[in-house]
């Protein structure tokens, strides 16, 4: 007995220890030590190459190496997780709304019953023995309630509208996103080719301070000089490089793909013609008020709440249903069977149950004054997004303007420069200066442009006009007096 319960503590001490996961204890055993998870718990990954090619859609995987900003979209749209998230939602709220439907409707259910039973002989009485068999079918019906079955439904169908306007939205977010990653890309692929530009103009000038030296016109200081600016030029050129590299993976991470993804885009958007706005600021807004998926969305909410209202309503008052039910018995002693039926009128007074219903329509009220809320705070949201869009598309035009300027100026600047150091009557100090603002010329340009393509983007999402086939609905003019064109 001893040597028994000896046994049983040590079997019990071992169940309350660790349990094990597939064979390897479910937890470290000490904090210091990391956990090793059995090989069953390790995924099988497939190559990385393999994976991301396999994201791509085979119309696709042919121009994989230009493709352009409305098939990216495309290909963002179709894999983004944040689209199929909102599509999803968008599916389980119709769902719901269906399901809720369904209480118009009778309901209608079927039962089968079957047993067998044997009694036991006692005071004179034998020993029965009867199978019985009884199928039957109830319907059940809601005639009347007061609205209650009315709100619920009226809710559900709210919720459904606003998620789907939530979709919309979504995939709006979703190309914004897809843009500004693109153009960001695109921006770094300019400045890399701009410097180097100026990598080999640093070049240039190192040469030429080299060979005044060697005909005795300048001093080792200069060439020293003119070494570091091209050092310095190859170095912020590296960086750069590193920062395409960078943004091209984002790219690839806003289209829901692998940032490893063999890929590559047209750069045909880059170039394309800065014109400034045609549309005024209130037009715009107007258009916003309108259109804007997200504040149409607030506005299905704000139903779906009054519709809790008349469905709290309706709980506080009686309704009306109706029952029937059908069924046929077989047993041993009814070998033919037996029908049987009921019908029911039944109505369902609420009296009292510790005013949880006075509350529910209380706060169903308030839900609807808190929606209310939500819905005008994101309207004012919306009119101040597009106006602080609008005034940045605006600057960002002129910006681009006065960049093309700085841009012209500092070339000129540095090719008088260049040539005043060649013919030894400048000094390197105002050759690389010249050579500094330039560059800095260049990637002002760049940034210039795309803050506008970025600000027009961001202006067609404010405005809820930003489509998954990229054009934009706004108007652009080449001028100021020139007439409106899309």
């Amino acid at each position: 007995m001893r040597r028994a319960g000896i046994s049983w503590a040590l079997l019990l001490a071992g169940c309350a220890g660790t349990p094990s996961v597939s064979g390897v204890r479910g937890a470290s055993p000490r904090p210091e030590v990391p956990w090793t998870p059995p090989a069953d718990l390790i995924p099988k990954v497939a190559a990385a190459d393999t994976s991301a090619r396999a994201a791509v859609p085979p119309d696709l995987s042919g121009r994989i190496r230009n493709l352009t900003l409305t098939e990216i979209v495309d290909l963002g749209l179709r894999n983004n997780p944040t689209t199929r998230l909102a599509w999803a939602n968008a599916q389980t709220a119709a769902s719901v709304y269906g399901s809720e439907r369904g209480a118009w409707l009778p309901s209608i259910d079927a039962q089968v019953d079957a047993s067998r039973l044997k009694t036991t002989a006692s005071q004179g009485r034998t020993a029965v023995e009867q199978s019985v068999l009884a199928p039957s079918v109830t319907l059940e019906y809601l005639l009347f309630d007061f609205g209650g079955r009315r709100g619920r439904v009226g809710g559900a169908r709210q919720r459904l509208v606003a998620a789907s306007f939530a979709h919309n939205a979504a995939i709006q977010d979703v190309v914004l996103q897809i843009q500004v990653a693109y153009f960001q890309y695109l921006a770094n692929r300019a400045l890399l080719e701009a410097q180097r530009t100026t990598v080999e103009e640093a070049r240039t000038n190192l040469t030429a301070a080299e060979e005044r030296r060697r005909v005795g016109l300048a001093t080792i200081a200069d060439v020293l000089q003119a070494r570091t600016a091209a050092s310095q030029a190859q170095l912020d050129f590296q960086t750069i490089e590193g920062n395409v590299q960078t943004t091209r993976g984002a790219l690839a991470l806003s289209l829901g793909l692998p940032a490893n993804l063999p890929y590559d885009v047209d750069s045909s958007a880059a170039i394309a013609p800065v014109a400034p706005l045609a549309d005024s600021v209130n037009a715009i807004i107007a258009s916003a008020l309108q259109g804007r998926p997200d504040l149409a969305a607030s506005r299905a909410e704000v139903e779906a709440a009054r519709a809790g209202i008349t469905e709290a309503r309706g709980a506080l008052l009686p309704s009306l249903g109706f029952s029937a039910t059908g069924g046929r018995t077989y047993a041993t002693t009814i070998p033919d069977g037996a029908d049987s039926y009921s019908l029911s009128l039944g109505l369902s007074i609420p009296l009292f149950n510790g005013f949880s219903r006075q509350y529910d329509l209380r706060a169903a009220e308030f839900e609807t004054e808190a929606a209310r809320a939500r819905s005008e705070s994101l309207k004012q949201d919306v009119v101040f997004q597009v106006f602080r869009a609008y005034s940045e598309l605006q600057t960002a035009t002129r910006r681009v303007r006065t960049s093309e300027d700085l841009l012209a100026s500092a070339t000129q600047s540095n090719e008088v420069a260049l040539g005043r150091y060649k013919a030894g009557v400048g000094s390197v100090l105002d050759l690389l200066a010249a050579q500094s603002a330039l560059a800095s010329a260049r990637a002002q340009q760049v940034e210039a442009r795309l803050t506008w393509s970025v600000s027009l983007a961001q202006l067609a999402h404010d405005a809820g006009v930003l489509d998954p086939g990229v054009e934009s609905p706004l108007r652009l003019t080449t001028d100021t007096t020139a007439a409106p064109s899309r």
